[in-house]
């Protein structure tokens, strides 16, 4: 389809004679929240390492945008406009809140350091544009006011905030989402489902991997079911919590 971001084929990982994914395929349009559930050691951090170029496809193919983007370098993916978080941060402690954030543009700010150094009136502007930007993503997720705080003061929730909103301000494509309401207060985690919303309705695709199912059946278009590294379901939130072999496999009854 002419809106389709993201599609595996067949695509499989194996570590020594471990296959942590299997023949799968899923996909993801424009404008689409797809989550990713199942137990633990389904392969749901596999499939993100794979799709972000952090581990290599033994079998299959990815495309992003039409064009294929297994087997390049995780650095070149991101330029293509697919951005993701991670389970455990990544954050720079000692730079504020809107620094981090800032880092999420790579440079694209004037063309890099010199043009700033020579106080050059396009990269200023463009300057001043990331800014506006960040704070305005910042605002978007209620963390405006920690702007000015240095990241490593923030309470675990709050820096995963930082983390989302450092990957939404660099206005990716395609949004990979792992486990983002970790650490969340119940108010944060309203404001993070709104949000992610919003942003599919502004045509960003996301793909999330997430454990709070509460979260996951309120924003998302189809739920993809991972076991033991294989897609056993690809639907609607409704349809996934009444399949059998959903309720089987990763609810422990049938």
């Amino acid at each position: 389809m002419e809106d389709e971001l993201l599609t595996l084929t067949g695509v499989g990982v194996r570590f020594g004679g471990l296959a942590a994914l299997d023949d799968v395929a899923l996909s993801v349009r424009a404008g689409e929240v797809v989550a990713v559930i199942g137990p633990n050691g389904a392969g749901k951090t596999s499939l993100f390492n794979v799709i972000t170029g952090y581990v290599g496809a033994g079998s299959g193919q990815i495309r992003f945008a039409g064009a294929r983007i297994d087997g390049l370098s995780a650095h070149r993916i991101a330029a293509r406009g697919l951005r993701r978080t991670f389970q455990n941060g990544g954050l720079f402690g000692a730079l504020s809140v809107l620094e981090n954030v800032l880092t999420g543009f790579h440079g694209a700010i004037g063309g890099g350091f010199l043009p700033l150094l020579c106080a050059w009136p396009a990269a200023r502007r463009a300057e001043r544009a990331a800014i506006l930007r960040a704070l305005s993503v910042l605002e978007a997720l209620g963390i405006r006011h920690l702007a000015d705080r240095p990241a490593g003061e923030l309470s675990g929730g709050q820096q995963r905030m930082v983390e989302i909103a450092r990957a939404v301000a660099s206005q990716p494509r395609l949004l990979l989402l792992d486990e983002p309401a970790v650490g969340l207060s119940p108010t944060a985690r309203e404001t993070l489902a709104l949000t992610v919303r919003r942003l599919a309705g502004e045509g960003l695709g996301i793909l999330l991997i997430e454990h709070a199912i509460e979260l996951v059946m309120s924003v998302s278009d189809r739920i993809v079911v991972l076991t033991e590294g294989r897609v056993i379901a690809d639907g609607s939130p409704q349809a996934v919590r009444a399949d059998a072999k959903v309720l089987e496999a990763y609810l422990g009854h049938a």
